[in-house]
């Protein structure tokens, strides 16, 4: 695989959106709200084209995204186009992402600091998983952790230690495989535990609460709604409206992107959709 260095500027974008957030309450008198603008992950939104440019989406501080910035050259090159999952995660719960994991079609995991640092090599036979998911803390400490779902349709959890190394893999369950997506980045519910959201073939959305156990991490899913399978990538960003929860983003056949606000309420963990991409999106192969 190339070197691939590109910074990704997380906590550059999302120091950006916490500056929203305060310009947002200037005048507003809303300290209530002021108190739980930090309880939810800011990353913003990146993503990556077929051609191996890799660009960065801030929030604008009004429900929408900022226009795209490129986030670096390194990203430009043939190495690039090899990866195949990029998830960033944070290590030190501030809900800033402080790096990045990512795969190549060889199997190889990799991390990348916030500091610009050289990727470093976590581990191999990584491509027995057909789906990752860097989905926050599920296991009860304090870094985020990753998911990852094998053909046989078992998941398994591995426990990040915020440097970008992981412990040894956890049994989560079996008959993932009923799943097209898999996506969580932050609480749904309000419960204060991270939860994550799967689509089945039917596109029927379910929710599956976290419980912070890390040999249990979830209860018994809920369902959350139908008609999902209008999008062909269903990603958790964290919060991107900037209220303080996290949300969730579907990108349609036609290239737009809508984002489901969260409630923070486990009964209806969305509102309905608010379109924030008028198309172009298709031209991404990965959203992270």
């Amino acid at each position: 695989m190339a070197k691939i260095s590109g910074r990704l500027p997380g906590r550059a974008a999302t120091r950006l959106a916490a500056a929203a957030i305060t310009a947002a309450l200037v005048g507003t008198g809303a300290s209530a709200f002021a108190a739980d603008v930090g309880d939810a992950p800011m990353y913003g939104i990146a993503a990556l084209d077929s051609a191996g440019a890799a660009y960065t989406y801030t929030p604008n501080g009004e429900g929408g995204l900022e226009a795209r910035t490129p986030i670096g050259a390194d990203w430009l090159g043939a190495g690039a186009k090899d990866i195949k999952f990029v998830g960033r995660v944070d290590g030190n719960a501030d809900n800033l992402a402080d790096g990045r994991w990512q795969t190549n079609t060889a199997g190889v995991l990799y991390y990348g600091a916030e500091d610009n640092s050289d990727l470093k090599n976590v581990g191999h036979g990584w491509g027995i998983y057909d789906k990752l998911v860097s989905a926050g803390n599920l296991g009860g400490g304090e870094a985020g952790d990753l998911l990852g779902r094998d053909a046989s349709g078992h998941l398994y959890l591995y426990l990040g230690y915020g440097d970008g190394t992981v412990t040894k893999r956890y049994t989560v369950g079996a008959g993932w495989n009923a799943y097209t997506q898999l996506a969580g980045n932050g609480d749904l519910t309000g419960d204060g535990k991270n939860d994550i959201v799967a689509r089945d073939k039917a596109g029927v959305l379910w929710l599956y609460k976290g419980t912070g156990n890390y040999k249990a991490p979830f209860t018994a899913r809920t369902k959350v709604g139908s008609g999902w399978n209008t999008y062909n990538t269903v990603f958790a960003p964290g919060d991107i409206n900037l209220d303080g929860t996290t949300d969730l983003v579907g990108r349609d056949a036609a290239g737009a992107l809508y984002l489901y606000e969260g409630t923070g309420k486990a009964a209806s963990p969305y509102g309905s959709r608010v379109k924030i991409g008028n198309g172009g999106w298709n031209t991404y192969r990965l959203i992270f």
